[in-house]
């Protein structure tokens, strides 16, 4: 059970400590075997697979881990019969998470980044904590004015409709946007949505995200979201509440990425797979060329329990006019579409999964974002990138004011 220079703690149960008049829940009070530091100052706990806050959900009681998917979608190999590799398949470097320089998770155990008590000081409410907020959601064809200034967030996607979709896949390079307030955040990632975009929507989420506010820095950080009631009461980044069950060892959700791309330097990509085992039904994640996460069950959900409606890429910033001003938060690179590469953020190779489980170039893309001078984006077709799109932008600028 080594792991190179990490220190080791025993924990205890989850409890429940007073602070003033408020309650809150300490994720280290799970049974950890160990722990490791890392350089960013990160925590990772490694808690027996069975001990996870998945199981706090009463329908997870007598759960049996689903271990392994029953199904890959067609035309992927089998992660579990291929050996992960470093190196990505166009030949730019992979990504790790920065925890790994000090220490990894012993087989049977799933590493959790540990929540600080200023983290969750730093929430509207305890209840609110780990949450979107309510109209967080991007609305292709509808930029209502009255509904950006509600919600304040901002998006630049590409998505497909008019369909039942049971997966969705993508390869984006990964950047640290500059956050203008502690309040706002800038990610990039890909939706499955299923339901209105109303009070019902049901949503699977999965990316990276630049979020002060969440985590107390700027650091780039690998994350997932899940709603059955469009951020209402259900649902949570990472594993801040039950519902997604983990059985990596390798991968910690929340936790930083590292390297990231820079402008006019190298890129730095991270693939993302999301899809629907055909026999059991449960929704899975796979990240990288071979790190299956770990499964939302299909009960979480209503319309999702079936299929998806809608499949989503794209980034999402707040925009909370602090100033009165738009802010300068940047989604992406923080650069315009038509810089290009090594200069834009991307996504390629985008893909969907039919229900035939097979992985599919999408039909009839279409692109939506509130407002095009603050942030864009732009497709394209090639034969190495499959469909694409370059997205983002600064924010305020003499056209975004």
């Amino acid at each position: 059970m080594a792991m190179g220079d990490a220190h080791f703690s025993s924990g205890r149960r989850s409890r429940r400590v007073v602070v003033t008049v408020v309650v809150f829940f300490f994720f280290w009070g799970l049974i950890s075997l160990s722990c490791a530091a890392s350089p960013d100052g990160d925590i990772i706990d490694c808690v027996h697979i069975s001990q996870q806050p998945a199981f706090d959900h009463p329908f997870l009681k007598d759960h049996k881990i689903q271990i392994r998917p029953s199904y890959h979608p067609e035309g992927l190999y089998d992660v579990f019969e291929n050996k992960v590799s470093t190196e990505n398949n166009d030949g730019t470097n992979a990504i790790t998470q920065l925890w790994h320089v000090n220490g990894r998770c012993p087989e049977d155990t799933i590493p959790i980044r540990r929540t600080k008590e200023e983290e969750v000081l730093r929430a509207s409410s305890v209840k609110r904590y780990g949450k979107k907020q309510h109209r967080s959601f991007p609305q292709p064809r509808s930029a209502d004015p009255d509904l950006i200034n509600q919600s304040g967030h901002q998006h630049a996607i590409a998505y497909v409709e008019g369909d039942k979709y049971y997966g969705a896949k993508a390869t984006l390079n990964v950047w640290e946007p500059k956050i203008q307030q502690p309040n706002e955040f800038s990610l990039s990632q890909i939706w499955i949505l299923g339901g209105s975009f109303g009070e019902d929507l049901n949503s699977i989420e999965a990316g990276w995200q630049v979020s002060p506010d969440l985590y107390g820095d700027n650091n780039t950080r690998l994350f997932t979201y899940w709603t059955s009631d469009a951020y209402q009461a259900t649902g949570c980044y990472n594993l801040l509440c039950s519902g997604f069950i983990q059985i990596s060892s390798e991968i910690a959700m929340g936790a930083s990425i590292s390297p990231v791309s820079g402008y006019r330097n190298s890129q730095y990509d991270i693939s993302i797979l999301v899809w629907k085992d055909p026999r059991e039904g449960n929704w899975w994640m796979q990240f990288g060329n071979g790190y299956v996460l770990g499964y939302w069950p299909s009960f979480l959900f209503s319309y999702l329990a079936d299929s998806g409606s809608m499949i989503e890429w794209g980034g999402e910033v707040v925009n909370s006019e602090a100033d009165g001003q738009h802010t300068s938060t940047q989604m992406g690179s923080g650069h315009f579409p038509e810089e290009g590469f090594g200069k834009s953020s991307y996504f390629k190779n985008i893909q969907i999964v039919d229900s035939s489980n097979n992985l599919k170039a999408p039909k009839g893309i279409g692109t939506f974002t509130e407002q095009s001078n603050c942030y864009d984006v732009q497709t394209g077709t090639n034969g190495d990138w499959g469909h694409y799109f370059y997205y983002g932008g600064p924010g305020r600028n003499a056209n975004c004011p």
